[in-house]
């Protein structure tokens, strides 16, 4: 099944979207100005995060016990990727962490996420995908604890966030953005209350 963008009656996306349809795909790249290292995330917070791109659903757990479920959400028009590129439209797939949280957004709220992370930029390197310069830059800001760099043919800017003024008919049936998860704006509400900088976000 290609990942499409057309979501059927379950919830599930299938299909291929149009030419037609890119009218209403809204970036999520650049839609969060980086904050600096003074961002870079502290000790985990108690809780984590899972969004299962299967299911097309993220949960928020602690201490082993599910606290919140949000269904219907929305990923990259890409579809899932351990390979994300710049502008591919992918949602990279792996473990990251709240870094920074931005709370007013042109999306209503944006929690950014540390991408690319050492392992991102480890797999990319032994691709091809991208020079010694990079990948070593990536890697120090880790090693340094500040957020690694946005500008490397992996991308970056991403992150999880509501849909502000976004068409909620297009959120109910796309995969609409380039690379972010998308909530509602009730569900991205909702998740404000349970998210803090530093949590860890498994993505599936």
């Amino acid at each position: 099944m290609r990942w499409g963008q057309i979501r059927a009656r379950h919830g599930r996306r299938i299909g291929s979207t149009a030419a037609s349809a890119s009218w209403i795909l809204a970036l999520c790249i650049g839609l969060a100005g980086w904050q600096g290292a003074a961002d870079a995330a502290p000790p985990s917070p108690k809780g984590w995060i899972l969004v299962d791109t299967e299911t097309q659903t993220l949960s928020v757990f602690r201490s082993g016990k599910l606290v919140e479920r949000f269904r219907n959400i929305s990923i990259g028009r890409g579809g899932p990727s351990l390979d994300r590129e710049r502008g591919d439209g992918t949602t990279p797939l792996g473990t990251f962490r709240i870094n920074r949280i931005q709370p007013r957004s042109r999306y209503l709220v944006f929690f950014g996420i540390d991408f690319p992370r050492p392992e991102h930029a480890r797999r990319a390197f032994n691709l091809g995908r991208i020079d010694a310069d990079d990948y070593e830059r990536i890697q120090a800001a880790f090693a340094q604890g500040e957020p690694p760099p946005q500008d490397t043919p992996l991308g970056g800017q991403l992150g999880i966030h509501g849909l502000g003024k976004s068409s909620s008919r297009v959120h109910e049936t796309l995969n609409w953005t380039q690379g972010c998860i998308a909530l509602s704006n009730d569900q991205i509400r909702r998740l404000s209350r349970l998210i803090r900088v530093g949590m860890r976000v498994e993505v599936r």
